[in-house]
């Protein structure tokens, strides 16, 4: 089992300290520290304190080795996506789960309809499949390490047409792109 209480406690932009401190009862931030390391064993106690403090299952701090990953592998810009230099676990919502390969678009600005802070949830799909894509929102990996989001409106061939989120953008044209990733669910905070 894997312990994830690092990547739950910076998703909810959480230091150590804070979450040390919203533990009832209290503990410290080396404590935590320790936890997430694993340099202490994880036990259900302190799961049971730990996911209270982060407001969260407790099941959601432990995954097996086998659970399929979802990675933040963008952002969202008013200028279109930019990769991230290493992408970042996301914490899978249980409406996604079993949903196969995950990747997760993260907005830092607006974009159309997108608003900062909304993740952005996608499953690829294979290239020949873009039938049940069309008119949808998707992100497409280009040469370089950079990616191409928006509605997919065109496949032609090994081309592919999508048109980014917002007024004043132009279409812009992918050649044969390994994957396409479909949007599946908007997550936006309250």
């Amino acid at each position: 089992m894997i312990n994830r209480i690092r990547d739950l406690r910076k998703s909810k932009g959480m230091t150590l300290a804070d979450l040390a401190a919203a533990c009832d009862p209290p503990t410290t931030a080396q404590t935590i520290g320790r936890l997430e390391t694993g340099m202490r064993s994880l036990s259900t106690r302190w799961m049971e304190r730990i996911a209270r403090a982060l407001e969260i299952d407790p099941e959601l701090l432990v995954r097996s080795d086998q659970t399929p990953r979802a990675n933040v592998v963008a952002s969202l810009h008013a200028s279109g996506p930019e990769a991230l230099a290493s992408p970042r676990e996301a914490i899978l919502p249980n409406d996604l789960a079993g949903a196969g390969a995950m990747s997760v678009l993260a907005v830092e600005e607006s974009a159309g309809e997108y608003r900062p802070g909304d993740l952005v949830w996608l499953r690829q799909i294979a290239p020949d499949a873009t039938a049940q894509a069309i008119n949808r929102d998707v992100l497409v990996p280009r040469p370089g390490g950079r990616f191409c989001f928006g509605r997919l409106i065109d496949r032609q061939g090994t081309l592919v047409g999508v048109l980014p989120p917002g007024s004043g953008h132009k279409q812009q044209v992918v050649d044969n792109p390994p994957w396409i990733a479909l949007a599946e669910m908007l997550v936006r905070k309250l």
